[in-house]
């Protein structure tokens, strides 16, 4: 940390702690990873501005989880902007930066210039989704969508779901770069969180005592401190790229006696692939597949997340296929309904 100077802070998450107030945080600054994101598509201001928030806050989330594959935010509405969905995938070896994806849907006729981008997403929900991957049980927590903004339900969940008191500043929008022409999307974030108390302890008479009845005053008190000194943040702090984040740690909290750890690298990353897209069209028939085929005689699909376009050979999807991705010709089936298989797949 001692050449802070000559590291861009750029698409990071620092992680830190406050040794006074039993308090820890992340902070983290998307740029390059924000810009390629939202260039993927055509937004309007205020979609690109919820998906930039959104982005941040799982950029924050990601790294306080002991997470193995992805966690997903996902926000869906009534309102103009209908979806917003973000996923944050965990390095996948050490030192190695974690990837990000997010994509949002919206009806460009009900959308205003005079409305606040949040209330555009209407009545809805905040959902949080963690999945370690295969043999897992994926985990969903839901929270309606309130608070003015997504990290008011970004906090509400955390309060309601976890019991985790837990804090956001957030700072998104455009700005011009020296020697960069045009306005790019920058945004910024902070987040403070107590830590996880032991649920009991033991007194000299043997006897067990909730952790909270002792401590709940002095936790209160350095949690109302903590957010006292979060809440001095400037909006430009969060997204300037000449102030080394763990400057800003430091600026903000030097009495609660931080420590800053090693910072986490964000790259932009998406998980779509060819045969993923075969593995999702694998339950349908030949009958089915048909009618996805265009006059042109290709199915196709495009990642909402990267843009990726795929084409394919009608003939070589669905559990009736007949060909192979390579056009190859398939070995005939064998067993009970090979016959009447075979005859559907013509």
């Amino acid at each position: 940390m001692a050449q802070t100077k000559d590291i861009s802070w750029d698409d990071s998450v620092l992680p830190f702690q406050l040794e006074r107030s039993g308090v820890r945080g992340r902070v983290a600054r998307t740029g390059p990873v924000l810009e390629h994101i939202l260039s993927r598509h055509d937004y309007p201001v205020a979609v690109s501005a919820m998906v930039a928030e959104l982005v941040t806050l799982v950029a924050l989330i990601g790294p306080t989880i002991k997470l193995r594959w992805k966690l997903s935010l996902q926000v869906r509405g009534s309102g103009p902007i209908r979806t917003i969905a973000t996923d944050y995938y965990a390095p996948e070896t050490e030192g190695a930066p974690a990837r990000i994806r997010a994509w949002a849907s919206f009806d460009p006729e009900r959308l205003s210039a005079d409305q606040p981008a949040f209330d555009q997403i209407g009545q809805g929900y905040f959902a949080v989704l963690i999945d370690q991957g295969e043999g897992t049980t994926p985990y969903q927590g839901l929270t309606p969508l309130a608070g003015g903004s997504l990290a008011a339900c970004a906090q509400a969940y955390f309060e309601q779901s976890e019991q985790l008191p837990t804090q956001f500043e957030l700072t998104v929008g455009q700005s011009r770069l020296p020697g960069q022409p045009g306005e790019h999307w920058r945004a910024g974030g902070i987040m403070i969180q107590t830590l996880p108390a032991q649920p009991h302890v033991q007194t000299e008479g043997g006897a067990e005592l909730e952790t909270a009845d002792i401590l709940q005053g002095a936790e209160s008190e350095d949690w109302t401190r903590a957010t006292m000194l979060m809440a001095t943040v400037e909006p430009m702090e969060l997204v300037d790229p000449a102030l080394p984040l763990p400057n800003l740690v430091f600026r903000l909290f030097h009495e609660e006696e931080p420590a800053a750890f090693d910072r986490q690298r964000l790259e932009f990353g998406c998980s779509c692939s060819a045969d993923k897209v075969r593995g999702t069209l694998s339950i349908y028939s030949q009958k089915d597949i048909v009618h996805m085929t265009t006059a042109a005689g290709r199915v196709t699909a495009d990642c909402q997340f990267c843009g990726a376009h795929y084409e394919f050979d009608p003939r070589s999807l669905g559990f009736e296929a007949s060909v192979d991705e390579h056009g190859q010709p398939l070995p005939p089936k064998t067993g009970a309904g090979s016959a009447a298989e075979t005859r559907a797949a013509g």
